[in-house]
């Protein structure tokens, strides 16, 4: 398998080799800190009624997909078109002529379990890069 990111070309194949894992755990783990963003950015604008675009915030999902001939992961990060919830508050500044508000389609409780989650992985992948670098270091002491 060919160093998808060209990280490690600059090395010897032995060396590039024995380098692969900690890539990939760290591939792994840029890719759940963007997850992560995706998430906070949802729950930083939960309650958010007005945009500059016009309406409530609008709930975004990363997505995570194969690049072209199986290369590297694209993460891609697409509206919930979804609708959101309506509240009853005429006297609020965004409410229709119904006197019904429209607040984001971001459910708290979801996005806190995306949250735990995208979290659980980032620390699995931060025992990978360990373990592998502790092998590493044993290697070379051989």
């Amino acid at each position: 398998m060919a160093d998808p990111i060209g990280r490690f070309s600059q090395w010897p194949r032995p060396v590039r080799q024995l380098m692969r894992p900690l890539g990939m755990s760290a591939d792994g783990m840029a890719v759940q800190q963007r997850f992560l963003e995706v998430i906070s950015r949802n729950l930083a604008n939960a309650e958010v009624t007005r945009t500059a675009e016009g309406g409530p915030y609008r709930r975004q999902v990363a997505t995570l997909g194969t690049g072209a001939d199986g290369g590297p992961s694209t993460l891609g990060v697409q509206q919930d078109t979804r609708p959101g919830r309506l509240q009853y508050d005429p006297g609020h500044p965004d409410a229709n002529s119904e006197g019904f508000v429209e607040y984001p389609n971001v459910d708290i409780n979801h996005e806190l379990v995306d949250l735990m989650l995208a979290r659980r992985v980032h620390e699995a992948n931060v025992s990978v890069f360990q373990a592998a670098k502790s092998m590493l270091r044993r290697a070379l002491d051989i």
